[in-house]
C-alpha cells in the first residue's frame, strides 16, 4: 500500500470556519472546499481564490504548496492540512507575501 492510500486526509472537505473571514466570504463564489486526491490532483476554493495544490502525504497530515488566482491576481504559497482529534480538518495556509490563514473543515 502506498503512503497516499494510507492517508486519512484524502477526499473532499467543506471549509466551514476561518480566523479572518465569515462563512459568507468563504462561500462567496461557490461552497468553499479543499480536495486531496490520491493521484495528486488537488485543489482549494474559497472566497475569490481558486488554486491547484502539489501535495506530500502522511497518515494524518498533508503538506502542500499551491498556485492559483485570487480576484484575478496570481498567488502562491504553502500549507498543511491535519486531521484533528474530533475528525475535523485543520488547514493552515500561508500566502507568499500575504496572509496566514487558519481554516477548519469537515468531510464533504
Amino acid at each position: 500500500m502506498t503512503a497516499a492510500r494510507r492517508c486519512k486526509v484524502l477526499g473532499k472537505w467543506r471549509l466551514t470556519e476561518a480566523d479572518q473571514w465569515d462563512r459568507a466570504y468563504l462561500d462567496l463564489v461557490e461552497p468553499a472546499y479543499i480536495r486531496f486526491d490520491e493521484d495528486g490532483r488537488s485543489e482549494m476554493v474559497f472566497g475569490a481564490l481558486q488554486a491547484d495544490l502539489g501535495c506530500e502525504t502522511g497518515v494524518s497530515i498533508i503538506f502542500f504548496d499551491f498556485e492559483g488566482n485570487d480576484e484575478m491576481t496570481s498567488i502562491h504559497g504553502t500549507g498543511t492540512a491535519e486531521l484533528a482529534e474530533d475528525e475535523s480538518l485543520e488547514v493552515e495556509i500561508s500566502i507568499h507575501h500575504g496572509d496566514e490563514i487558519l481554516i477548519k473543515a469537515h468531510r464533504w
